[in-house]
């Protein structure tokens, strides 16, 4: 008597990852659709040699849609959408190996693969003078106001010259890199009256000024690592008369009047007319009369 016995293959096997950890270190400026972590690193086996199942989350809030995988059974794993690493600099994946797919009803065996990647941060900006007003939520662009100053006709200063809103001063806002900066003039400068320490972005004289006319400097500062990279500020350097004397007051003493609940904003008059807005005047014997 022969008797044909058939043995059935019980699902009794979880997958396995031949690497449950792994991790990887990704630049911020990779591009779109590059693959991250091939797909021969986080393929799994099963023994019970089942068609294998994958799926991709992510444990970190906010970081969702960055990255994704090739499809259900191919798990590699590649960059879906644009980094910023000022949103963030790491998250953690988790990639789920299943024998059976995740709507099945049946019952499926699973592994978990954990895969950490840390962001470093790339040179994608240029540099920004300080200081700066942010414009973007996501801090790419700030705007930084026109420096000024200004000389005395006819005098040579030998000391840096005093800016408004502060001295000239950039920085690299990719600040993990901090690539270092140095200044240069690369416009408005007449008869090379100015020159610029390209260390420090000091400004100072070369020569007098003999002209009234005012200077339109466009001062460049560029990283030494990426020449690339860098941003143009003007500067407005104004030639006046030098101050011989201190502004004055007309009187010794203003008298004025208010009157009990007017709102904020109100005029003070001045005491004993009440129909005339008080008014406090100086005077400037180097711009008498014009000022």
């Amino acid at each position: 008597l022969e008797i044909l016995v058939t043995v059935l293959n019980k699902n009794d096997n979880d997958p396995v990852f031949a690497q449950p950890n792994l991790s990887r270190t990704v630049p911020e400026d990779t591009k779109l659709n590059t693959t991250i972590v091939a797909r021969e690193e986080l393929s799994a086996t099963d023994a019970d040699l089942d068609t294998i199942y994958y799926e991709l989350t992510t444990t970190v809030q906010d970081t969702d849609g960055y990255f994704a995988i090739r499809g259900v059974n191919n798990p590699e794993i590649y960059l879906q959408k644009a980094l910023d690493y000022d949103k963030f600099n790491l998250t953690t994946l988790l990639l789920y190996a299943r024998d059976r797919p995740v709507s099945s009803p049946e019952p499926s065996n699973t592994a978990t693969a954990t895969i950490a990647l840390v962001l470093e941060q790339s040179d994608t900006r240029p540099p920004w003078f300080r200081p700066c007003t942010l414009l973007h939520a996501d801090n790419s662009v700030c705007i930084s106001s026109p420096y000024s100053g200004r000389v005395n006709i006819s005098e040579m200063s030998t000391e840096p010259l005093l800016l408004q809103p502060g001295p000239l001063y950039a920085t690299d806002p990719d600040y993990t890199i901090n690539d270092r900066i140095v200044y240069s003039i690369v416009g408005g400068n007449r008869d090379e009256v100015f020159s610029v320490d390209a260390d420090t972005g000091n400004l100072t004289m070369n020569k007098i000024v003999t002209s009234p006319d005012s200077f339109l400097l466009q001062v460049m500062a560029t990283q030494v690592s990426n020449i690339r990279k860098y941003s143009v500020a003007t500067v407005e350097i104004k030639v006046i008369n030098r101050s011989l004397h201190p502004p004055y007051f007309e009187k010794g003493i203003y008298n004025g009047t208010v009157f009990v609940g007017l709102p904020q904003g109100s005029f003070v008059y001045q005491a004993g007319d009440p129909s005339t807005p008080l008014v406090i005047t100086a005077m400037d014997e180097d711009y008498f009369p014009d000022v």
